[in-house]
């Protein structure tokens, strides 16, 4: 499995408290950045990590920003992105399991470290269920179609 990780400057410290933790899972990790807490613009590095999930070079991405949302918003203009901000693990587990999600966006500054690597985890070991939510899914590409 290869992750995608992308941040801004509000989620830099997280994005490489995640990239360590993954590398210590023996997870490849691609970081597109941003490479400090300089003040950056977060839709460029969703469009990065968005572009990789989207051409199969990444399975999936994790993108941070101070909240989480502004990355999501940005992640989810992507064709063929199903992002989602989590900050718990039911949800990290049910954006899998129902909305096959493929980017995980989280904030920095509203999630603490521990459980922000906890739903990672969850989130990574969460699989779609398809059946029902297949169908759903598909209103959902013919609403991005449109």
């Amino acid at each position: 499995m290869k992750i995608a990780l992308g941040c801004d400057h509000g989620g830099f410290k997280l994005k490489e408290n995640i990239k360590k933790y993954l590398i210590s899972k023996n997870i490849e990790v691609q970081d597109f950045g941003t490479y400090s807490c300089d003040s950056v613009n977060y839709p460029e590095y969703a469009v990065k990590v968005c572009d990789s999930v989207i051409s199969k070079e990444c399975d999936l991405g994790i993108l941070c920003c101070g909240t989480g949302i502004g990355m999501s918003i940005a992640a989810n203009k992507c064709k063929g992105i199903r992002a989602a901000v989590v900050g718990d693990c039911f949800s990290a587990k049910a954006t899998r399991e129902h909305n096959n999600t493929n980017v995980l966006c989280l904030g920095e500054r509203v999630t603490g470290e521990g459980l922000a690597l906890t739903i990672v985890d969850t989130w990574l070991n969460s699989k779609f269920q398809g059946g029902r939510h297949t169908e759903r899914l598909a209103l959902v590409e013919e609403i991005e179609n449109k």
